[in-house]
């Protein structure tokens, strides 16, 4: 029971996930844990962030609502359903902020909405004014791929988004999928800018390095294996099918 009440306190401080499943990787359902049930294990701050990331994730998947991008304001935003696949005007109720529902910059009637998103605006404030918190010291950002808000206060400058799972660089928003090594910081912009000593980036390539290798080393030494075990399976699945071939007896 220990074990199980850590497991559900670890996934809801680290927000990684909305709906617990069980644990055991042999659990025959594969369920999720009731809500609660969740609540008989954790304490109530816990519990009370479990609700917090469970209400922002169905105000993300739902069209009809949308965050106010105000960084003074946390209010939830509704839109019209009829307008869903067009930008449209949104006024937040809360603090009266007008922006537009597919950049959430500020209301631009007649233009297009620009390429680059601003993060965050405050109340009164133009889409120009705007665009000037989007930059290395900015502290939110979007996720570039599923334009989520994430806050950056701390760390180095690989993130990773916990919608989406998706790694990029914090200050040019460039992907980091298949950069296991981290070879974008050693030029470019953002050369140097990792936030880590270079030993520590040495240790991380040595240690990726390390299991690819490994893992490598592992195929060379089962290929032999694999070589002479190919002819006793296709030997098999000939008499397999040599048998199936023949007629059923009358």
């Amino acid at each position: 029971m220990q074990c199980l009440k850590q497991y559900v306190e670890l996934l809801i401080k680290e927000g990684l996930e909305t709906a617990i499943s069980c644990p055991d990787a042999a659990c025959p359902r594969q369920g999720h844990l009731q809500e609660n049930e969740i609540e008989c294990m954790v304490a109530a701050e816990i519990m009370q962030r479990y609700k917090k990331l469970q209400f922002e994730r169905e105000v993300l998947l739902d069209p009809c609502r949308t965050w106010c991008p105000a960084s003074t304001c946390q209010a939830v935003c509704q839109l019209q359903e009829m307008g869903l696949q067009t930008p449209q005007l949104v006024q937040c109720k809360a603090c009266d902020t007008e922006f537009c529902s597919a950049c959430k910059a500020s209301w631009h009637p007649g233009q297009g909405c620009p390429e680059t998103m601003p993060v965050t605006f405050l109340p009164g404030e133009t889409s120009s004014s705007a665009f000037t918190l989007e930059g290395d010291d900015a502290p939110i950002k979007r996720c570039p791929r599923c334009k989520v808000h994430i806050e950056r206060d701390e760390g180095c400058a690989q993130m990773m988004c916990k919608n989406c799972k998706h790694a990029f660089c914090w200050y040019c928003l460039e992907s980091l999928d298949d950069d296991f090594l981290l070879i974008h910081y050693d030029k470019g912009p953002c050369r140097n800018k990792l936030g880590h000593s270079r030993a520590s980036v040495i240790w991380h390539r040595t240690q990726v390095v390390g299991i690819f290798a490994g893992f490598g080393l592992l195929l060379l030494v089962a290929s032999p294996f694999l070589l002479l075990a190919t002819p006793f399976v296709l030997c098999c699945k000939c008499k397999c099918s040599k048998g199936d071939d023949d007629p059923l007896p009358t």
